[in-house]
């Protein structure tokens, strides 16, 4: 039996579908649930391994994967740069990639999978499969605030546009968070000319995560800016004419023109939970290949819950993880038995700042703060690595503060440490120099 060509919508330039889709043929020998990085580089291994594979990617965003780091970093500091620079994947009109036997069938909803059957259903359809990747991602917590025009949350190119197109100059914005997302989109709604206050639910900014010479430096800096940032967690919202009014709990009442909810995500595990799998840290649990519980389905990205070679189990949602989780679970989906023994790492723009780390950063480890010296003899806090130790010592994470291309030295010093545990922290000092 031939396989039946699939359509899916058209493209516009930033990956949004604006046409009708036909439906998917009765089988593939690999399926991808999900449309994002960890999906795009499942794709390019399938393809690199298995050419003549025939491929289904099903995603319910309506846009084509792409590059998300950027949504929150390059496409707010950089007026040149543009969503269609940050697509991973563009289908024909025909929802094929050109040259491959690759199907995408985008805003289209996996409803159930059947892992005895080999099969899902798409929209009502029952679709098999040989190999089955579940890359659904995560989705923003909302807290039972539905969006509007004014209340925004951030996750999808749908969600970049939304913003971009209500903020900037003469707008004003509170943005409720002050996680990874929440800081980042202060800097870049202020950078993009919006008037910003930042809750968030402790200070100084970041103090579960930064030490305070650090926090105490990143607040600062958000001040100098012009962000205000105020204490305090986020009761209800509610609209009026043209403003939103956040209320705190403690009964202060900020009004804007946008309310950004910045309060984390959950991994988007419903289906996975609905069809047996074993779950683990809210995601579904894998082993060191990106197997789930099930024969032939494999887990990679947000959801996936997998045994680090240097940390033990965990569940990582950056983009480090997506595309090299992606990456190895493509490949093992087409016969390869490959191990996945990487330790991801993370990064971020937070205007003056910037910062590369990888493990566990997390103030309630004791942790080592080796800082610049500045022209003047005093400490800088500009420049910095920070060591993240258990009570054992065992380094769990490193921060580098304005220190760069010295992840490879943080993730080989979280091995040696794994082995040999530091008795003086102190020591740590010098470890990775700091220029």
């Amino acid at each position: 039996m031939s396989e039946q060509k699939t359509t899916t919508p058209d493209l516009d330039p930033t990956g949004q579908a604006i046409a009708t889709q036909a439906p998917l043929a009765e089988r593939y020998d690999h399926v991808i649930v999900g449309g994002g990085m960890a999906a795009a580089k499942a794709v390019e291994s399938i393809r690199e391994l298995a050419p003549e594979a025939s491929v289904a990617v099903v995603s319910a965003d309506t846009a084509a994967p792409v590059y998300r780091p950027d949504l929150s970093k390059t496409l707010w500091a950089d007026a040149d740069a543009h969503v269609e620079d940050s697509i991973l994947a563009t289908p024909d009109s025909e929802g094929t990639a050109p040259g491959e036997r690759t199907a995408y069938r985008l805003g289209a909803e996996v409803t159930a999978i059947d892992p005895q059957a080999h099969t899902v259903t798409v929209d009502g359809r029952t679709v098999g499969y040989g190999s089955l990747l579940l890359a659904t991602g995560a989705e923003p917590v909302a807290a039972g605030i539905p969006q509007s025009e004014r209340v925004h949350t951030y996750r999808t190119v749908a969600d970049y546009r939304r913003l971009k197109e209500a903020s900037g100059p003469g707008t004003t914005a509170v943005v409720v968070g002050g996680g990874y997302i929440g800081t980042e989109l202060a800097a870049g709604l202020t950078m993009a000319g919006t008037d910003v206050t930042l809750v968030v639910p402790h200070r100084p900014l970041l103090a579960r995560m930064l030490p305070a010479e650090l926090s105490a430096a990143v607040e600062a800096t958000f001040q100098e800016k012009g962000v205000r940032i105020a204490e305090g967690r986020l009761a209800s919202a509610a609209e009026s004419g043209d403003a939103v009014t956040a209320r705190l709990e403690d009964g202060t009442e900020l009004r804007a023109d946008l309310l950004v909810l910045a309060l984390g995500v959950r991994p988007r595990a419903t289906l996975a939970e609905a069809a047996g799998l074993a779950l683990a840290d809210q995601g579904v649990r894998v082993d060191d290949r990106l197997r789930t519980s099930a024969p032939d389905v494999y887990a990679a990205g947000d959801i996936a819950t997998f045994p680090d070679a240097l940390l033990g189990e965990r569940r990582v949602e950056h983009a480090d993880a997506a595309e090299t989780q992606g990456a190895t679970a493509g490949r093992n989906m087409v016969g390869a038995d490959q191990a996945y023994t990487h330790t991801p790492f993370f990064w971020a723009d937070l205007f003056d700042y910037g910062y590369e780390a990888i493990g566990e950063l997390d103030t309630r480890h004791r942790t080592v703060v080796d800082l610049a010296t500045g022209e003047d003899g005093r400490p800088d806090p500009s420049t910095a690595v920070v060591y993240y130790a258990d009570e054992a010592g065992h380094v769990r994470g490193v921060l580098l503060w304005n220190v760069w291309d010295s992840v490879p030295q943080a993730r080989a010093l979280i091995e040696r440490t794994a082995q040999e545990p530091v008795a003086d922290l102190g020591s740590l000092k010098g470890r990775i120099p700091l220029g």
